[in-house]
């Protein structure tokens, strides 16, 4: 198991960057280099409890498909997605939000096994940990960017 802990702080409220992160739209342009567009499930919009996206998108070369469902939410504090089928053995990614002083902080807890036992560990260590937090960290900066800019309004003006 492998837990990943990124924090980012954005000037912006609390409910803004909240619904910034379910954003489907925001996910796919985050995402662009993979090639990543949702297929099924709620394909636009805003994600909320218990809906589920289906992923398809292009990673170590290999064009793969990756279902998630939101199974957990407390508008705007937190939510969960979790693995239903994909790739992974099984992931959580918890999403938690705090606003102080005019500033979000966002916490993702990425949570995951990948399959194949004890070499499935060993591409934890040495190629997982390293590309989810790198992906994490380009959603979160396209996140960040939107929510501080006018560009949050091309995000959510439909959600």
């Amino acid at each position: 198991m492998t837990a990943l802990h990124i924090t980012t702080e954005i000037e912006a409220p609390i409910e803004r960057v909240f619904d910034l992160s379910r954003s489907i739209d925001l996910h796919i342009g985050s995402q662009s280099t993979h090639r990543e567009r949702a297929v099924a499930g709620r394909t636009s919009g805003l994600i909320t409890l218990g809906e589920t996206v289906t992923w398809s998108a292009v990673h170590f070369g290999i064009r793969q498909r990756l279902t998630t469902r939101i199974t957990a939410m407390e508008s705007p504090h937190f939510f969960r997605d979790s693995q239903e089928r994909g790739i992974f053995k099984r992931f959580d990614h918890d999403h938690l939000f705090e606003h102080e002083n005019g500033i979000t902080v966002m916490t993702d807890v990425f949570d995951f096994d990948a399959p194949l036992g004890p070499l499935g560990r060993l591409a934890e260590w040495l190629v997982l940990k390293r590309y989810m937090t790198r992906l994490l960290r380009e959603r979160n900066t396209m996140i960040k960017t939107a929510a501080e800019t006018d560009l949050w309004q091309r995000f959510l003006s439909n959600g």
